[in-house]
């Protein structure tokens, strides 16, 4: 019996060896794809700091021609992974908030030193193709200068893997990972061109979030948890408690 990951690469493989540490079997089907988007940085802007709402904002930097003029400068992240991988890059100066893009918000406008940047030089935010928040106008409320720059998108998988839909066939996958909204929606999307929306969803769909849980409830999934904070470790905890109850 195995749990279905939908988080996209690279970041599933870190979660099936979590996973696998713990005992169970694992299948990947990542929902979404990464893919860099073209964009410029001036060379010439005196940016404060950097703030990134995940990981792949910092992968989609890597080898960018102003990589070199922005290792220097502060960064912000949404959680202490993406912090993780932008120190791997060579960023030193990295400040990791609670796990999501309202904890991002309250670390900088909230704390001293990032505060302080809102009155000296423009915050660059390396963002993704789509946002379910405006961080950007929300720091601007608080007096930022903030210049985006849409470095990565994630794109939907249109299919499951032939391993999880012959799994799902079977009945041999006892809960799903969801780890967004958006890969939420493809899941969906995929299991129903797959033939295999019943049986998907009569298993625990074990959600980051309340945002994505409804998306799973209002599709008729009959078992539905819900991480108590944004991370993967409560996230984990979620489905250990799913697991330890029937399902209706």
């Amino acid at each position: 019996m195995a749990v279905l990951v939908t988080r996209p690469e690279p970041d599933n493989e870190t979660t099936a060896t979590a996973l696998r540490a713990k005992g169970l079997e694992v299948l990947l089907s990542p929902m979404l794809r990464f893919e860099t988007v073209a964009f410029d940085i001036d060379p010439d802007a005196r940016y404060g700091a950097v703030a990134v709402t995940s990981a792949n904002a910092v992968r989609a930097l890597a080898g960018h021609p102003a990589e070199k003029l922005l290792l220097p400068l502060p960064l912000f992240a949404v959680g202490e992974r993406t912090a993780e991988a932008a120190r791997q890059v060579g960023f030193q100066n990295v400040t990791a908030a609670g796990g999501d893009a309202a904890s991002l918000l309250d670390l900088m406008t909230k704390g001293g030193r990032a505060k302080s940047l809102a009155k000296t030089r423009p915050l660059l935010y390396l963002a993704g193709a789509d946002l379910s928040r405006d961080l950007a106008g929300e720091l601007r409320e608080h007096g930022f200068e903030v210049v985006t720059a849409t470095s990565y998108r994630m794109a939907p998988v249109a299919d499951l893997s032939h391993a999880a839909c012959d799994a799902f066939a079977a009945h041999r996958i006892v809960a799903v990972l969801h780890y967004s909204r958006r890969s939420a929606r493809a899941f969906l999307d995929a299991a129903r061109a797959g033939g295999v929306e019943i049986s998907a969803l009569a298993v625990p769909q074990c959600c980051l979030s309340d945002a994505i849980a409804a998306i799973l409830r209002e599709a008729g999934a009959s078992h539905v948890a819900v991480a108590a904070a944004p991370d993967e470790s409560a996230l984990f905890d979620a489905m250990d408690r799913a697991l330890q109850t029937p399902s209706r």
